[in-house]
C-alpha cells in the first residue's frame, strides 16, 4: 500500500501516519467553513458592498473548503503517494488561482482595501505555492513532500483564520 522511491529504499508517504493529521485539519476546517459562513450571513450586505470584504470571504471560505476536500480525498482507502500528489496539485492550483484572483481583484477596486497587505498577499501565496511544491515533490517520489505541503497548510490556517476575523471587523468598521 506504500509507494517506495528506489532511491531513498522507504516509503514515501504511509497512509496510516497521516490519518490522525487529515480528520484534524479536515475537522477543523470544516467546523471554521461553517462559522465563518454563519458569520458572513449575519452581515451579508457589510459583505458585499466592499470588494475586499467580498473577495476576502470567497477566499476564507474557498481556502476552508480545499483544506476540507484535500482532507477527505486524503481518508480515502488505497492512497499513495502519487495519488495524494495529484489530489493535491489540483487542489492546491485551483484554491491559490481563487486566491490570487481575489487578492487582485481586491486591490483593483475602489473597496476600503481593509487590512490588505503586501505580508498578507505574500503569506498566503506562500503557503499555496508549497502546498504547489509539496504535492510536485510527492509525484517525484520525495518523502519530504507530505512534510512540506502539510507545513504549508498549517501556515495557511493562520492567514484564514486571521483573515476571516479580518473579514468580521472589516464589515462591522464599514457599519458605522
Amino acid at each position: 500500500a506504500c509507494y517506495h522511491h528506489p532511491m531513498l529504499g522507504s516509503e514515501v508517504y504511509d497512509p496510516e501516519h497521516w490519518n490522525n493529521f487529515f480528520v484534524l485539519v479536515g475537522t477543523g476546517a470544516a467546523a471554521l467553513t461553517g462559522l465563518v459562513f454563519v458569520a458572513m450571513s449575519i452581515n451579508l450586505k457589510g459583505v458585499v458592498k466592499d470588494a475586499t470584504h467580498t473577495y476576502r470571504a470567497i477566499n476564507m471560505l474557498s481556502g476552508f473548503t480545499a483544506v476540507f476536500v484535500l482532507s477527505a480525498l486524503a481518508l480515502m482507502g488505497h492512497q499513495t503517494a502519487r495519488t495524494l500528489g495529484t489530489e493535491w496539485l489540483v487542489v492546491s492550483l485551483l484554491a491559490a488561482a481563487i486566491n490570487t484572483n481575489g487578492y487582485v481583484r481586491g486591490f483593483g477596486s475602489t473597496g476600503s482595501r481593509y487590512s490588505l497587505g503586501l505580508i498578507r498577499i505574500a503569506g498566503g501565496s506562500a503557503c499555496y505555492l508549497g502546498q504547489i511544491a509539496g504535492s510536485l515533490l510527492l509525484l517525484l517520489g520525495v518523502r519530504a513532500g507530505v512534510y512540506v505541503g502539510a507545513i504549508a497548510l498549517i501556515v495557511n490556517f493562520v492567514f484564514l483564520i486571521s483573515g476571516s476575523w479580518l473579514l468580521i471587523v472589516g464589515t462591522l468598521r464599514g457599519a458605522d
